[in-house]
Formats: C-alpha cells, structure tokens, sequence
C-alpha cells in the first residue's frame, strides 16, 4: 500500500510547478518579494489516482509504514488542493517527544479522539532534581530511538524517488521549546516555582537546552540542514528551528528576560537561528522577542487574542516574516490602511 501511494505522489509532482513555488518562497524568505502580503499558489491542481487511506494517528505511533503513510498523505493532499504549501513530512510523535527523554510516563489519547499524545509531568521536586543531577540523558531514551528511526526511513523512502526526494521536505520533530518542556516536566506548579524555587528551574531549563541542541545535532546526521533555510508545518523561514513557546502566554515579560530569552537565545545561536511559533497572547513580550538575534519569523495561532499593531510593530516593521497567519488578520490590518511591508504570509 506504501509503495503505491509513494509512486502516486512521484506520478503527480510537476517539477515546473514545485520549482516555481519553491522560488517564490525563496523570494519571499529572502526579501525579494515586491508585494504586500505572500499568498503564493500552485494554479495547478493534481488529484490522487490511487485511493489513499486515512491513517488515524495511534497506529501511526506504533508502525514506521503507517506514520510514512499518514505523513506524505499530506503531501498528496496539498497537490489535489493545489495550494501553496510546501511538501513536507515529519516524526509525528507529540509534544512529549524530548520529556520521555527523562522518562516520563506517555499519555496517549483514546483513539476516537485521533490526537497526538502528551506525557504524564514528574510532579515530583526530587524527581526533578535528579533530572537536573543527571544533566543531557541518552538520546535514544523515551521516544527518542523511534524518531531517529523514522527519520532515516524519510530518508531512505525519499532516495527512492526522485522528485519526492527534491520537493518533499523532511522538517524537524516537536521538541517544543525549553520553557515548554519544562512545563511538560514539571507540570502546572511550575508557574509557582517561577516564583518559589526559580534557580532550580534555571538549573532544568540549562539541562533542556543542552538536550535540545544535542537531539538536533543527532537528528541533523540524520536530515542535514538545507543552506540556511527550512520548512517546517509548510511554511519556509531562514535559519534551521522553530522554536515552540506556548507556555509564555502565562508569563511576564520580566519573567520572560529571565527565564525563556536566554536559553531561546542560546539555542538560536548555537543552531543558526530560526523561527518562534506560540499560541494565544505574545504582544506582551514580542519586543523583548523581536530583539534575539537570529530570529527570522514568528508563527502566530490567534491574532485575535493580541494587539496586532504590537506585534506589527515588532515584526514585520522590524524585517521579521510572519508565517502563516490568518488571514483576517492580514485583511483588517490592510483595510486600516497598515503596511505590511511584503513581510506577512497568508495562506
């Protein structure tokens, strides 16, 4: 059934359409494009001539064809649509993939609910001292083995086939970001050891970030990095990360120079910059966000719940990409009469 589909998508991949959108992201991403908001597009529409199962994501967890299978089905569905997404695939293991490095326990959803599982935190101060006594654990601990093993299989699936191979995009796996994973960890009384126990927090954030550049450093063996751009849910950004910050909604932005600026930072630095994604509110610390060097675009999941001129402001005036954002957002900030400055992607 694999083989199928794969040589269905290498059937229906138009190397004059992927290579002209491709260069439009380029344009894009490198400050050649001219207009005001990206909205790029295929024009072009492939439908599928083989039927291509829908795939629920517990099976996928479980079987290296069946995560492949789920993945480039994606892929397949962006030709039929004949939208603007870049082809690409990932490990689609969850939001628990770097804390079942430390070994916590997996929650997995019921399978009706066909969502990605998360990790039972520690819940534990002991526990989590030893994690910080323990400082980079084995890599291949938790859930680590089986994205380095999906990976090499993206890998060897796409030799296989030429155009995949070129226009099919591998992006990193959900390693979150450090103030996230030490939520995950930690669980919700984190917020209060921001206040109570702040230098045993600092101490766990050091020991996920060292993680987390190790893990990307074994994980680039394994999918190297393209020349100084990558994609990541579709969308293509400078740098090689994309940097997950969804906790820091709940946060100040005193907190955030202290506790999420710093190792960000280091990371960015380390991994030749990259991109942010959070969800809900940013405006409160988006200056302070806009200044990291190394940080290309931001990902926003709900304009609505922020003032956008903020993050306006500190964006796109800045030479900073947005990337995937809503588009009633771009539209009420055009009616307004706001530039955008050819820094906004829609979809």
């Amino acid at each position: 059934m694999l083989d199928g589909c794969l040589e269905d998508l290498e059937s229906r991949i138009d190397p004059e359409v992927e290579e002209r959108l491709l260069s439009e992201w380029q344009d894009f991403t490198y400050d050649r494009f001219s207009g005001d908001v990206f909205s790029p597009g295929r024009n072009a529409q492939a439908p599928p001539m083989v039927d291509w199962p829908e795939v629920r994501v517990n099976p996928a967890l479980e079987d290296y064809d069946l995560m492949a299978l789920q993945q480039f089905r994606t892929c397949s569905e962006s030709l039929e649509a004949g939208d603007g997404s870049l082809l690409c695939v990932r490990c689609n293991y969850g939001t628990g993939i770097l804390p079942s490095l430390f070994g916590v326990r997996m929650f997995v959803m019921d399978d009706a609910l066909d969502t990605l599982p998360t990790n039972h935190p520690l819940d534990d101060i002991d526990k989590i001292r030893a994690v910080i006594d323990n400082g980079v654990p084995d890599l291949s601990n938790g859930l680590g083995a089986k994205v380095f093993e999906m990976g090499r299989r993206f890998m060897a699936i796409r030799a296989r086939y030429p155009k995949v191979e070129r226009y099919v995009h591998v992006y990193h796996p959900d390693l979150q970001g450090p103030i996230d994973v030490v939520e995950l960890l930690w669980g919700s009384g984190f917020l209060l050891a921001l206040y109570e126990t702040p230098d045993l927090v600092k101490a766990l954030l050091d020991v996920v970030t060292e993680t987390y550049i190790a893990f990307m450093r074994e994980w680039q063996q394994i999918v190297p990095p393209q020349n100084g751009w990558a994609v990541h849910w579709s969308l293509m950004h400078k740098g090689t990360v994309m940097l997950r910050n969804d906790s820091v909604m709940n946060i100040s932005p005193a907190m955030f120079d202290e506790f999420v600026y710093p190792y960000d930072q280091r990371i960015l630095d380390e991994l030749g910059g990259g991109a942010n994604h959070f969800c809900g509110r940013g405006d409160h610390y988006i200056a302070r966000m806009s200044e990291m060097r190394g940080l290309y675009a931001i990902n926003m999941s709900q304009p609505e719940y922020n003032d956008m001129e903020i993050i306006f402001r500190n964006t796109v005036d800045k030479g900073i990409k947005i990337v995937g954002l809503p588009r009633p957002a771009a539209e009420e900030a055009l009616r307004a009469g706001r530039r955008l400055h050819g820094n906004a992607h829609c979809s």
